[in-house]
């Protein structure tokens, strides 16, 4: 698989789809109502899909102005390690330094799954002690 074979979409992930990814890679399962909730409440989600499947995801909430958090950035298990996590997180990051509007930094945080803060810091997060953290001059 090359990651040319792989597009991201905004703002197309159906409730049913969000709870479908969690739950395949050992999120706590959470009611259909909840996920629509907060994909409706979030700034912006992007999904990953190859060959108009859905493989992964990735949400960004917060004030979409200083402060961004990087929310269930998920690929299926069988495409991880291939870049597709990469993708998502990079996009995510890309659309909160256009859209902040501070002229001076912003802030982008989560909270990395466990044993998976290394792709973080792959991507210049740091690793703090209740997340992960990444200040950007814009």
């Amino acid at each position: 698989m090359k990651l040319n074979d792989i597009e991201l979409v905004d703002n197309i992930l159906k409730p049913e789809d969000f709870v479908r990814l969690r739950n395949a890679t050992a999120f706590a399962d959470i009611p259909i109502e909840h996920a629509r909730k907060a994909l409706k409440n979030g700034l912006i989600n992007v999904s990953a899909l190859k060959n108009g499947e859905l493989i992964g995801m990735g949400r960004l909430v917060g004030d979409g102005a200083m402060y961004w958090y990087l929310q269930e950035i998920v690929v299926l298990p069988e495409y991880q390690g291939m870049g597709i996590g990469t993708m998502i997180v990079n996009h995510l990051v890309d659309y909160a330094v256009k859209n902040s509007s501070t002229g001076k930094f912003t802030t982008i945080g989560g909270v990395s799954a466990k044993g998976k803060e290394g792709f973080y810091q792959k991507l210049g997060f740091e690793v703090i002690p209740n997340g992960i953290r990444k200040m950007i001059e814009i």
